[in-house]
């Protein structure tokens, strides 16, 4: 069965950081590219980053640029998010999604979603 599965969510104040990691199951994550999403209550899941299969291009919502880097271990079918400078609007649940080729990082390109992990910034 195929799967991913994310871990390192949690409660931190705004300003701390946090590292997400997505583990693959029944798949092996280095010939796609790989994709992070966020859904937060009552909104829309919503692109957060995305990384080609070798690692060598990523691509970041412009919310998160300049905070998130995605990056991935391919040895170790896994990718992780490293969220610095957290902010409250950074509150959601966050996914990895598998991309369905290795080097296209649109984000209607990403399928099989793992069920995700929270992340809750507050004060």
């Amino acid at each position: 069965q195929v799967q991913v599965v994310e871990s390192g969510g949690g409660l931190v104040q705004p300003g701390d950081s946090l590292k997400l990691t997505c583990s693959g199951s029944g798949v092996t994550l280095s010939s796609y590219a790989m994709g992070w999403f966020r859904q937060a209550s009552g909104k829309e899941r919503e692109f957060v980053a995305g990384i080609i299969w070798s690692g060598t291009g990523t691509k970041y919502a412009e919310s998160v640029k300049g905070r998130f880097v995605i990056s991935r271990d391919n040895a170790k079918n896994t990718v992780y998010l490293q969220m610095n400078s957290l902010k409250p609007e950074d509150t959601a649940f966050y996914y990895c999604a598998i991309g369905r080729h290795p080097y296209t990082l649109e984000s209607s390109a990403f399928g099989s979603w793992g069920q995700g992990t929270q992340v809750i910034v507050a004060s």
